[in-house]
Protein backbone atom coordinates (compact mmCIF):
# COMPACT_ATOMS: atom_id res chain seq x y z
CA UNK A 1 0.00 0.00 0.00
CA UNK A 2 2.99 1.87 -0.27
CA UNK A 3 1.90 3.28 -3.11
CA UNK A 4 -1.41 5.38 -1.42
CA UNK A 5 -1.90 9.37 -0.47
CA UNK A 6 -3.43 10.58 2.54
CA UNK A 7 -4.25 13.83 2.69
CA UNK A 8 -3.32 14.97 6.19
CA UNK A 9 -5.06 18.09 6.80
CA UNK A 10 -2.91 20.81 9.03
CA UNK A 11 -4.75 23.49 10.75
CA UNK A 12 -8.06 21.73 10.21
CA UNK A 13 -11.33 23.89 10.71
CA UNK A 14 -14.71 23.07 9.83
CA UNK A 15 -15.73 25.66 6.61
CA UNK A 16 -19.46 24.77 5.56
CA UNK A 17 -19.16 21.17 7.00
CA UNK A 18 -15.91 20.86 4.88
CA UNK A 19 -12.52 20.58 6.56
CA UNK A 20 -10.76 23.62 5.87
CA UNK A 21 -6.84 23.10 4.48
CA UNK A 22 -4.20 25.53 5.46
CA UNK A 23 -1.23 23.13 3.73
CA UNK A 24 -2.58 19.93 1.72
CA UNK A 25 0.32 17.28 2.31
CA UNK A 26 0.24 14.20 0.85
CA UNK A 27 2.60 11.01 2.27
CA UNK A 28 3.40 7.95 0.78
CA UNK A 29 1.19 5.55 2.86
CA UNK A 30 -2.77 5.45 4.20
CA UNK A 31 -1.85 7.47 8.10
CA UNK A 32 -3.22 6.70 11.30
CA UNK A 33 -4.02 9.98 12.40
CA UNK A 34 -7.33 11.28 13.27
CA UNK A 35 -6.53 13.77 10.42
CA UNK A 36 -6.01 11.49 7.96
CA UNK A 37 -8.53 11.47 5.18
CA UNK A 38 -9.39 8.74 2.43
CA UNK A 39 -6.55 7.44 0.57
CA UNK A 40 -6.19 8.69 -3.23
CA UNK A 41 -4.21 7.51 -5.53
CA UNK A 42 -0.61 8.65 -6.68
CA UNK A 43 -0.40 10.67 -9.54
CA UNK A 44 1.87 10.02 -12.21
CA UNK A 45 5.46 12.06 -11.65
CA UNK A 46 4.53 13.27 -15.52
CA UNK A 47 0.95 14.51 -14.96
CA UNK A 48 2.35 17.47 -12.50
CA UNK A 49 4.13 20.16 -13.90
CA UNK A 50 3.66 19.72 -17.26
CA UNK A 51 4.36 22.44 -19.45
CA UNK A 52 1.87 23.81 -20.81
CA UNK A 53 1.00 22.75 -24.64
CA UNK A 54 -2.20 24.76 -26.03
CA UNK A 55 -0.62 27.93 -27.87
CA UNK A 56 -3.37 30.43 -27.66
CA UNK A 57 -2.20 33.83 -29.06
CA UNK A 58 -3.95 36.64 -26.82
CA UNK A 59 -5.56 39.19 -26.97
CA UNK A 60 -6.42 38.89 -31.10
CA UNK A 61 -8.72 41.31 -33.18
CA UNK A 62 -11.71 39.99 -34.73
CA UNK A 63 -10.58 39.87 -38.04
CA UNK A 64 -7.75 37.29 -36.89
CA UNK A 65 -10.22 35.02 -35.13
CA UNK A 66 -12.51 34.72 -37.85
CA UNK A 67 -9.37 34.12 -40.15
CA UNK A 68 -8.20 30.49 -38.45
CA UNK A 69 -6.98 28.00 -40.66
CA UNK A 70 -8.89 25.36 -39.02
CA UNK A 71 -12.03 26.98 -39.48
CA UNK A 72 -14.76 27.79 -42.61
CA UNK A 73 -16.51 30.26 -43.17
CA UNK A 74 -20.13 29.34 -44.24
CA UNK A 75 -22.97 30.73 -46.01
CA UNK A 76 -26.58 30.96 -44.06
CA UNK A 77 -28.23 29.67 -46.93
CA UNK A 78 -26.36 26.38 -47.24
CA UNK A 79 -26.96 26.06 -43.22
CA UNK A 80 -30.45 26.73 -44.01
CA UNK A 81 -30.63 24.16 -45.80
CA UNK A 82 -28.87 21.47 -44.31
CA UNK A 83 -31.13 21.79 -41.40
CA UNK A 84 -34.31 21.83 -43.67
CA UNK A 85 -34.90 25.25 -43.43
CA UNK A 86 -34.04 24.62 -39.34
CA UNK A 87 -37.23 22.60 -39.06
CA UNK A 88 -38.72 21.34 -35.93
CA UNK A 89 -38.09 18.38 -36.93
CA UNK A 90 -34.27 18.96 -36.75
CA UNK A 91 -34.20 20.61 -33.46
CA UNK A 92 -32.21 18.65 -30.83
CA UNK A 93 -32.04 21.31 -27.78
CA UNK A 94 -32.16 24.93 -27.32
CA UNK A 95 -31.22 27.24 -24.49
CA UNK A 96 -30.80 30.82 -23.07
CA UNK A 97 -28.20 31.08 -25.92
CA UNK A 98 -30.64 29.66 -28.64
CA UNK A 99 -31.15 26.50 -30.88
CA UNK A 100 -28.86 23.50 -31.58
CA UNK A 101 -30.13 21.75 -34.99
CA UNK A 102 -29.44 18.68 -36.88
CA UNK A 103 -27.76 18.99 -40.00
CA UNK A 104 -25.85 17.22 -43.12
CA UNK A 105 -23.52 18.43 -45.50
CA UNK A 106 -20.53 17.47 -47.89
CA UNK A 107 -17.84 16.51 -46.21
CA UNK A 108 -15.23 17.92 -49.57
CA UNK A 109 -17.51 21.67 -50.03
CA UNK A 110 -19.53 21.59 -46.71
CA UNK A 111 -22.32 22.80 -48.91
CA UNK A 112 -25.32 21.43 -47.94
CA UNK A 113 -26.03 17.88 -48.62
CA UNK A 114 -29.51 15.49 -48.61
CA UNK A 115 -30.75 14.37 -44.95
CA UNK A 116 -29.06 11.49 -43.93
CA UNK A 117 -25.51 11.33 -46.13
CA UNK A 118 -22.70 13.12 -46.00
CA UNK A 119 -21.28 14.79 -42.68
CA UNK A 120 -23.67 14.58 -39.54
CA UNK A 121 -23.09 18.40 -37.80
CA UNK A 122 -25.10 20.30 -34.83
CA UNK A 123 -25.62 23.53 -36.15
CA UNK A 124 -25.78 26.40 -33.13
CA UNK A 125 -28.07 29.31 -34.26
CA UNK A 126 -27.41 32.16 -31.86
CA UNK A 127 -30.07 34.16 -30.02
CA UNK A 128 -29.45 37.97 -30.89
CA UNK A 129 -28.47 38.97 -27.43
CA UNK A 130 -26.61 42.37 -28.94
CA UNK A 131 -22.90 42.83 -27.89
CA UNK A 132 -22.49 40.11 -24.95
CA UNK A 133 -23.78 37.58 -27.46
CA UNK A 134 -21.40 38.73 -30.05
CA UNK A 135 -18.47 38.83 -27.63
CA UNK A 136 -19.43 34.49 -26.30
CA UNK A 137 -19.83 33.96 -29.90
CA UNK A 138 -16.56 35.49 -30.76
CA UNK A 139 -14.67 33.70 -27.91
CA UNK A 140 -15.90 30.32 -29.15
CA UNK A 141 -14.79 30.78 -32.69
CA UNK A 142 -11.13 32.21 -30.68
CA UNK A 143 -10.90 29.02 -28.79
CA UNK A 144 -12.32 26.33 -30.68
CA UNK A 145 -10.95 27.38 -33.53
CA UNK A 146 -7.19 27.28 -32.68
CA UNK A 147 -7.05 24.65 -29.95
CA UNK A 148 -7.58 20.53 -30.52
CA UNK A 149 -8.07 17.90 -28.22
CA UNK A 150 -9.83 14.71 -28.23
CA UNK A 151 -11.86 15.95 -25.05
CA UNK A 152 -12.89 19.26 -26.64
CA UNK A 153 -15.49 19.55 -29.51
CA UNK A 154 -14.95 20.08 -32.63
CA UNK A 155 -15.90 23.59 -34.07
CA UNK A 156 -15.79 22.82 -37.77
CA UNK A 157 -16.93 26.10 -39.15
CA UNK A 158 -19.08 29.54 -38.33
CA UNK A 159 -21.73 31.93 -40.35
CA UNK A 160 -21.66 35.42 -39.59
CA UNK A 161 -24.17 37.41 -41.79
CA UNK A 162 -25.84 40.36 -40.32
CA UNK A 163 -27.42 39.54 -37.12
CA UNK A 164 -27.36 36.24 -37.71
CA UNK A 165 -24.49 34.15 -35.81
CA UNK A 166 -23.70 29.99 -36.32
CA UNK A 167 -21.62 27.66 -35.21
CA UNK A 168 -21.60 24.20 -36.77
CA UNK A 169 -20.19 21.53 -34.61
CA UNK A 170 -19.55 18.21 -35.15
CA UNK A 171 -22.13 15.70 -34.34
CA UNK A 172 -22.44 14.05 -30.80
CA UNK A 173 -25.23 11.44 -31.01
CA UNK A 174 -25.59 10.39 -27.09
CA UNK A 175 -26.20 14.15 -26.34
CA UNK A 176 -25.17 15.80 -22.96
CA UNK A 177 -24.25 14.37 -19.74
CA UNK A 178 -27.19 15.92 -18.01
CA UNK A 179 -29.70 14.04 -19.92
CA UNK A 180 -28.13 10.58 -19.27
CA UNK A 181 -28.24 11.71 -15.36
CA UNK A 182 -31.08 13.66 -14.90
CA UNK A 183 -33.75 13.26 -17.80
CA UNK A 184 -36.68 11.03 -16.62
CA UNK A 185 -36.77 9.60 -20.48
CA UNK A 186 -33.36 8.30 -20.36
CA UNK A 187 -33.37 5.03 -21.70
CA UNK A 188 -30.35 3.78 -20.25
CA UNK A 189 -29.02 4.03 -16.67
CA UNK A 190 -25.21 4.80 -17.15
CA UNK A 191 -23.12 2.31 -14.94
CA UNK A 192 -20.49 2.92 -12.65
CA UNK A 193 -17.44 2.53 -15.36
CA UNK A 194 -19.36 5.00 -17.91
CA UNK A 195 -19.50 7.40 -15.03
CA UNK A 196 -15.75 7.23 -14.31
CA UNK A 197 -15.01 7.17 -17.90
CA UNK A 198 -16.71 10.81 -18.65
CA UNK A 199 -15.20 12.22 -15.39
CA UNK A 200 -12.02 11.42 -17.30
CA UNK A 201 -12.75 12.10 -20.10
CA UNK A 202 -13.93 15.84 -18.74
CA UNK A 203 -10.52 15.87 -16.64
CA UNK A 204 -8.48 15.50 -19.51
CA UNK A 205 -10.23 18.26 -21.48
CA UNK A 206 -10.05 20.35 -18.57
CA UNK A 207 -6.30 19.55 -17.43
CA UNK A 208 -6.03 20.46 -21.37
CA UNK A 209 -6.74 23.80 -21.16
CA UNK A 210 -5.34 24.62 -18.00
CA UNK A 211 -1.95 23.45 -19.27
CA UNK A 212 -3.11 26.07 -22.69
CA UNK A 213 -0.42 29.13 -22.99
CA UNK A 214 -1.74 31.29 -21.71
CA UNK A 215 -3.68 29.08 -19.46
CA UNK A 216 -7.63 28.92 -20.87
CA UNK A 217 -10.52 29.27 -17.61
CA UNK A 218 -13.54 27.08 -18.65
CA UNK A 219 -15.97 28.94 -16.48
CA UNK A 220 -18.44 26.86 -17.53
CA UNK A 221 -18.16 23.61 -16.57
CA UNK A 222 -21.24 21.86 -15.82
CA UNK A 223 -23.41 18.51 -17.08
CA UNK A 224 -24.94 20.16 -19.99
CA UNK A 225 -21.66 21.05 -21.34
CA UNK A 226 -20.18 17.83 -21.53
CA UNK A 227 -21.35 15.88 -24.59
CA UNK A 228 -20.79 12.30 -25.38
CA UNK A 229 -20.08 10.36 -28.85
CA UNK A 230 -20.94 6.86 -29.92
CA UNK A 231 -18.57 4.99 -26.89
CA UNK A 232 -19.40 7.69 -23.86
CA UNK A 233 -16.07 9.63 -24.62
CA UNK A 234 -16.93 12.84 -22.97
CA UNK A 235 -15.54 16.02 -24.69
CA UNK A 236 -16.46 19.71 -23.86
CA UNK A 237 -18.63 22.47 -25.39
CA UNK A 238 -19.78 25.71 -25.66
CA UNK A 239 -16.82 28.28 -24.33
CA UNK A 240 -18.37 31.27 -24.72
CA UNK A 241 -17.85 32.30 -21.26
CA UNK A 242 -14.02 31.17 -21.38
CA UNK A 243 -11.41 33.32 -20.57
CA UNK A 244 -8.00 33.67 -20.93
CA UNK A 245 -5.91 33.33 -17.11
CA UNK A 246 -3.15 34.76 -15.40
CA UNK A 247 -0.34 35.33 -17.26
CA UNK A 248 3.52 37.10 -15.45
CA UNK A 249 3.08 37.03 -11.62
CA UNK A 250 -0.44 37.48 -11.87
CA UNK A 251 -2.37 35.16 -9.27
CA UNK A 252 -6.10 36.06 -10.73
CA UNK A 253 -8.14 37.66 -13.56
CA UNK A 254 -10.50 39.88 -12.51
CA UNK A 255 -14.14 40.10 -14.57
CA UNK A 256 -17.42 40.05 -14.39
CA UNK A 257 -18.95 37.29 -12.35
CA UNK A 258 -20.92 34.87 -15.03
CA UNK A 259 -21.40 31.03 -14.78
CA UNK A 260 -24.14 28.87 -13.74
CA UNK A 261 -25.86 28.47 -10.00
CA UNK A 262 -24.52 26.14 -8.03
CA UNK A 263 -21.67 25.02 -10.16
CA UNK A 264 -19.76 28.56 -9.80
CA UNK A 265 -16.87 28.61 -7.53
CA UNK A 266 -17.75 30.76 -3.71
CA UNK A 267 -14.63 32.82 -3.83
CA UNK A 268 -15.55 34.10 -7.19
CA UNK A 269 -19.01 35.03 -6.95
CA UNK A 270 -18.15 36.76 -3.69
CA UNK A 271 -14.82 38.73 -5.39
CA UNK A 272 -14.80 38.11 -9.08
CA UNK A 273 -11.37 36.94 -8.87
CA UNK A 274 -11.17 34.46 -11.46
CA UNK A 275 -8.74 31.23 -10.92
CA UNK A 276 -8.43 27.43 -12.74
CA UNK A 277 -9.14 26.21 -9.35
CA UNK A 278 -13.21 27.69 -10.14
CA UNK A 279 -13.39 25.72 -12.72
CA UNK A 280 -12.00 22.63 -9.95
CA UNK A 281 -14.66 23.29 -8.06
CA UNK A 282 -17.08 22.88 -10.73
CA UNK A 283 -15.73 19.56 -11.71
CA UNK A 284 -16.15 18.29 -7.82
CA UNK A 285 -19.44 19.19 -8.60
CA UNK A 286 -20.63 17.60 -11.56
CA UNK A 287 -18.43 14.35 -10.34
CA UNK A 288 -21.04 14.73 -7.26
CA UNK A 289 -23.93 14.40 -9.84
CA UNK A 290 -22.45 11.78 -11.23
CA UNK A 291 -21.78 9.62 -8.44
CA UNK A 292 -25.34 10.68 -6.56
CA UNK A 293 -27.48 11.14 -9.53
CA UNK A 294 -28.75 14.36 -8.50
CA UNK A 295 -28.39 17.87 -9.84
CA UNK A 296 -27.01 20.39 -8.08
CA UNK A 297 -30.03 22.91 -7.45
CA UNK A 298 -32.98 21.08 -7.20
CA UNK A 299 -36.27 23.38 -5.89
CA UNK A 300 -38.44 19.78 -5.94
CA UNK A 301 -36.61 18.65 -2.84
CA UNK A 302 -36.93 19.99 0.29
CA UNK A 303 -34.70 21.59 3.04
CA UNK A 304 -31.05 20.67 2.67
CA UNK A 305 -31.41 18.29 0.00
CA UNK A 306 -32.14 21.50 -2.70
CA UNK A 307 -28.38 22.21 -2.49
CA UNK A 308 -26.37 19.07 -3.69
CA UNK A 309 -23.25 20.29 -1.60
CA UNK A 310 -24.67 21.19 1.80
CA UNK A 311 -26.96 17.51 1.45
CA UNK A 312 -23.99 15.46 0.25
CA UNK A 313 -21.34 16.67 2.28
CA UNK A 314 -21.75 14.97 5.93
CA UNK A 315 -21.63 11.81 3.86
CA UNK A 316 -18.54 12.70 2.10
CA UNK A 317 -16.16 12.18 5.66
CA UNK A 318 -17.77 8.72 5.98
CA UNK A 319 -17.50 6.17 3.78
CA UNK A 320 -19.83 3.74 5.72
CA UNK A 321 -22.24 6.12 5.45
CA UNK A 322 -21.57 7.09 1.56
CA UNK A 323 -23.95 4.88 0.43
CA UNK A 324 -26.60 6.82 1.48
CA UNK A 325 -26.07 9.46 -1.26
CA UNK A 326 -25.16 7.32 -4.06
CA UNK A 327 -27.08 6.94 -7.01
CA UNK A 328 -30.22 4.37 -6.36
CA UNK A 329 -29.68 3.54 -10.31
CA UNK A 330 -26.61 2.41 -9.93
CA UNK A 331 -28.35 -0.85 -8.15
CA UNK A 332 -25.06 -0.97 -5.93
CA UNK A 333 -23.58 -2.05 -8.62
CA UNK A 334 -19.93 0.03 -8.25
CA UNK A 335 -16.65 -1.02 -6.09
CA UNK A 336 -16.46 0.40 -2.77
CA UNK A 337 -12.92 1.38 -2.63
CA UNK A 338 -13.77 3.67 -6.13
CA UNK A 339 -16.62 5.04 -5.07
CA UNK A 340 -14.74 6.29 -1.78
CA UNK A 341 -11.97 7.66 -3.60
CA UNK A 342 -13.75 9.55 -6.04
CA UNK A 343 -15.98 10.84 -3.11
CA UNK A 344 -13.30 12.03 -1.32
CA UNK A 345 -12.03 13.73 -4.48
CA UNK A 346 -15.09 15.45 -5.22
CA UNK A 347 -15.35 16.96 -1.62
CA UNK A 348 -11.58 18.18 -2.06
CA UNK A 349 -12.41 19.82 -5.26
CA UNK A 350 -15.55 21.50 -3.75
CA UNK A 351 -13.54 23.26 -0.79
CA UNK A 352 -15.11 26.10 -0.02
CA UNK A 353 -11.41 27.96 -0.12
CA UNK A 354 -9.58 27.71 -3.53
CA UNK A 355 -5.90 26.67 -1.79
CA UNK A 356 -7.36 23.86 -0.32
CA UNK A 357 -8.40 22.60 -3.85
CA UNK A 358 -5.89 20.38 -5.81
CA UNK A 359 -4.77 21.20 -9.62
CA UNK A 360 -6.92 19.37 -12.22
CA UNK A 361 -3.85 17.36 -13.24
CA UNK A 362 -3.64 15.78 -9.43
CA UNK A 363 -7.44 15.17 -10.31
CA UNK A 364 -7.33 13.46 -13.41
CA UNK A 365 -4.27 11.06 -12.31
CA UNK A 366 -6.70 9.98 -9.39
CA UNK A 367 -9.82 8.95 -11.76
CA UNK A 368 -6.98 7.41 -14.47
CA UNK A 369 -5.86 5.15 -11.67
CA UNK A 370 -9.20 4.07 -10.69
CA UNK A 371 -10.25 1.86 -13.81
CA UNK A 372 -7.44 -0.46 -13.47
CA UNK A 373 -7.42 -0.66 -9.78
CA UNK A 374 -10.78 -0.81 -8.70
CA UNK A 375 -13.75 -1.04 -11.39
CA UNK A 376 -13.78 -4.68 -11.37
CA UNK A 377 -13.52 -5.18 -7.77
CA UNK A 378 -16.26 -6.34 -5.15
CA UNK A 379 -19.84 -4.13 -5.82
CA UNK A 380 -20.82 -2.36 -2.69
CA UNK A 381 -23.83 -4.77 -1.37
CA UNK A 382 -26.44 -6.75 -3.28
CA UNK A 383 -28.03 -5.11 -6.50
CA UNK A 384 -31.29 -6.28 -5.14
CA UNK A 385 -31.70 -4.71 -1.70
CA UNK A 386 -28.97 -1.36 -1.93
CA UNK A 387 -31.92 0.36 -4.10
CA UNK A 388 -34.18 0.19 -0.70
CA UNK A 389 -31.08 0.68 1.90
CA UNK A 390 -31.01 4.00 1.06
CA UNK A 391 -33.64 4.67 4.15
CA UNK A 392 -32.80 1.76 6.14
CA UNK A 393 -30.71 2.43 9.23
CA UNK A 394 -27.08 1.18 8.82
CA UNK A 395 -26.99 -1.76 10.97
CA UNK A 396 -29.17 -3.15 7.67
CA UNK A 397 -26.76 -2.90 5.30
CA UNK A 398 -25.96 -5.36 2.87
CA UNK A 399 -22.33 -7.31 2.20
CA UNK A 400 -19.84 -7.05 4.39
CA UNK A 401 -20.48 -3.30 6.10
CA UNK A 402 -23.55 -5.03 8.38
CA UNK A 403 -23.10 -5.22 11.84
CA UNK A 404 -22.99 -8.31 13.61
CA UNK A 405 -26.23 -8.37 14.58
CA UNK A 406 -27.78 -8.07 11.24
CA UNK A 407 -25.79 -10.86 10.08
CA UNK A 408 -27.02 -13.01 12.88
CA UNK A 409 -30.38 -12.09 12.27
CA UNK A 410 -30.12 -12.81 8.62
CA UNK A 411 -28.33 -16.11 9.50
CA UNK A 412 -31.13 -17.12 11.63
CA UNK A 413 -33.28 -16.57 8.64
CA UNK A 414 -31.94 -19.25 6.88
CA UNK A 415 -33.19 -22.66 6.42
CA UNK A 416 -30.75 -25.35 8.15
CA UNK A 417 -29.91 -26.37 4.40
CA UNK A 418 -28.63 -22.84 3.47
CA UNK A 419 -27.22 -22.70 7.44
CA UNK A 420 -24.88 -25.62 6.48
Amino acid sequence: MGNWFTCCVQRREKVAGIPKAEILTFVNSIGTSEHASHPLPVPDKNSTGKKRTGIVPSPRSESEILSSPYLRALLLSELAKATNNFHRDCLLGEGGFGYVYKGWLCEETLTASRPGSGLVVAVKKLKPRGLQGHKEWLSEVNYLGQLRHPNLVKLIGFCLEGENRLLVYEFMPRGSLENHLFRKSASVVLPWATRIKVAIGAARGLSFLHDAEPQVIYRDFKASNILLDPDFNAKLSDFGLAKSGPTGDHSHVSTQVMGTQGYTAPEYLTTGKLTAKCDVYSFGVVLLELLTGRRVMDKKKTGAEQNLIEWATPYLHDKKKLFRIMDTKLEGQYPRKAATIAATLALHCVHPEARGRPDMSFVLSALEQLPSKYTSGRPFGDRRKVSKSRHKSESSLPGSVRTKHASRVSEGTKSPRERS
